[in-house]
């Protein structure tokens, strides 16, 4: 089998110095590698499959791998790689690209479980629209990665499959809900995966697994078919090693569903055509409250170290305010507890699914709360003064965009802990998403881009927010981050498993 591949593209069989294994490219260089016949979509699957096997059992990224469809699909992909014109090809950006799907996309005929053990024998007899349209872009579906059980969590460790460790240090967290996914990239088990993002699910585990993670803005795209946690709030994005990656899979994700009433009928761009634009003259928004007493030092200096880069390259920062920060987060945690509990009591265990009594403690706990704050008496003292405060913190957003084209901020106030740290302390682990969830609650998308490493090693970012429908920006933005940036030595760093 040809598993290794030179950085300048040349076929190689004997690993060596400044080689790269075929599970380690990128979706562009992988989708140049199958069109030139330097190795085979099957050669490709097998060696993100072999790393799976070599890796995961310390990791726990995935909870179901479809090694027979995959290969399968990959003999498929090949098929019409050797039976298709340039042209036709370009039909099928992710033909024979092995993905991943968190665990909370419906696929027809692969269990999909949420990470709950309600739903642990669970076959859906219909795919995603998402998965509908990877798959009909040609990805190969390696497998199903393991998550926070229903998407309650911070940090990958409510799985009631096991908790997913991050690949940087397995003794630490990769960060949750959407923690298989990221770790399944960081560890080079797959070229790209999904993710859902509710309050953060997406850019706080991409920002501890040094990986590129996408929240889109709300609606952008289809929800129809993903297990539902907080439905005013939940967005469907992605992960990825590179920015122009990212760009490429909102390409075939984004645009209308008519399975889904939230996502509008707006031209979809080409997300692509953004990455080269220079930012030159954009403004860039520093948020005084994000930077404030609790913020880790190290993430500070460097989130504002990456914001002097961008100023290198003649963007210009200023400095932005968004009064209401302090509320959001007892804000979003009576708004999701109502609408988890509202969507979690279709699993009853009479149509699919297991007895309830299989909810693990956080399920149980968010679904108490949420009953509580919508029951009679306290609905307008709780959910309708959160809905309120969430459109104060709406109102903030759009005033700072009338000022500035994005907002750069951290998304973490500390770099990834220890498994076990915060597992016992609800309110601790919920104040890591202080930075995210505000972004949910008004509906603007958010980019992770890698920034760095601490001095104990472990992976930071940082995230770029804009106002609705501002995805193009975000790429431009991150893309010229990630290439004036691309010789930095922590940019070349991979994890030793």
């Amino acid at each position: 089998m040809l598993g290794i591949i030179h950085l300048g593209g040349v076929l190689d069989r004997t690993p060596r110095k400044n080689v790269m294994k075929l599970n380690e490219l990128t979706i562009t260089q992988a989708r140049e590698g199958l069109q030139q016949k330097k190795f085979s979509s099957v050669e490709l699957t097998k060696a993100c499959l072999d790393r799976i096997k070599q890796v995961d059992g310390k990791i726990n990224a995935f909870v179901t791998v479809t090694e027979e469809e995959a290969l399968e699909h990959a003999k498929h992909a090949d098929k019409l790689l050797n039976n298709i014109t340039i042209e036709q090809y370009n039909n099928y950006p992710l033909l024979g690209i092995p993905i991943g799907l968190k665990d909370m996309y419906m696929t027809k005929g692969i269990r999909t479980t949420a990470a709950s053990k309600v739903l642990e024998n669970y076959i859906p007899q219909y795919d995603a629209t998402v998965v509908t349209k990877l798959k009909n872009a040609g990805a190969i579906i390696i497998g199903k990665t393991n998550c926070d059980a229903w998407a309650h969590g911070s940090s990958g460790e409510n799985s009631d499959f096991g908790p997913t460790k991050n690949p940087w240090n397995i003794e630490y967290v990769p960060g949750g809900s959407s923690s298989g996914s990221a770790a399944a990239i960081a560890a080079d088990m797959c070229i790209a995966s999904t993710g859902t993002d509710t309050g953060g699910s997406i850019r706080l585990p991409a920002n501890f697994c040094n990986v590129v993670g996408l929240k889109p803005t709300y609606g952008r795209v289809s929800r129809y078919g993903i297990i539902a946690m907080a439905s005013s709030l939940d967005s469907i994005g992605h992960f990825t090693k590179t920015v122009e990656d990212c760009a490429l899979i909102l390409n075939i994700t984004a645009g209308n569903d008519s399975c889904d009433a939230t996502t509008p009928k707006k031209n979809k761009p080409d997300y692509t055509e953004s990455l080269k634009k220079s930012v030159n003259g954009l403004k860039i928004g520093i948020p005084k409250e994000y930077f404030e007493i609790g913020l880790d030092k190290e993430i500070k200096e460097k989130t504002l170290k990456a914001a002097q880069i961008l100023e290198s390259l003649g963007a210009k920062t200023v400095e932005a305010s968004l009064p209401h920060t302090e509320y959001a987060l007892a804000c979003y945690y009576i708004i999701v507890p109502s609408e988890i509990s509202s969507n979690l009591a279709r699993y009853d265990g009479i149509r699919y699914g297991m007895e309830r009594t299989n909810f693990g403690d956080e399920a149980k706990r968010r679904i108490m709360l949420g009953t509580y704050t919508l029951s009679a008496g306290y609905y307008d003292a709780y959910y309708k003064k959160a809905m309120q405060i969430r459109t104060l913190l709406k109102q903030d957003f759009d005033r700072a965009f009338e000022k500035v084209d994005v907002i750069i901020s951290p998304v973490s106030p500390t770099p990834p802990w220890k498994l076990g740290e915060k597992v016992n302390d609800p309110l601790k682990m919920y104040l890591s998403d202080i930075y995210t969830i505000t972004i949910n609650l008004v509906g603007i998308p958010g980019l992770c881009v890698p920034i760095g490493f601490t001095k104990n090693e472990l992976p930071l970012g940082m995230q770029i927010l804009g106002p609705h429908f501002s995805e193009e920006t975000l790429f431009q933005i991150g893309n010229a981050f990630e290439e004036v940036t691309k010789n930095e030595g922590w940019r070349k760093k991979k994890p030793v498993l």
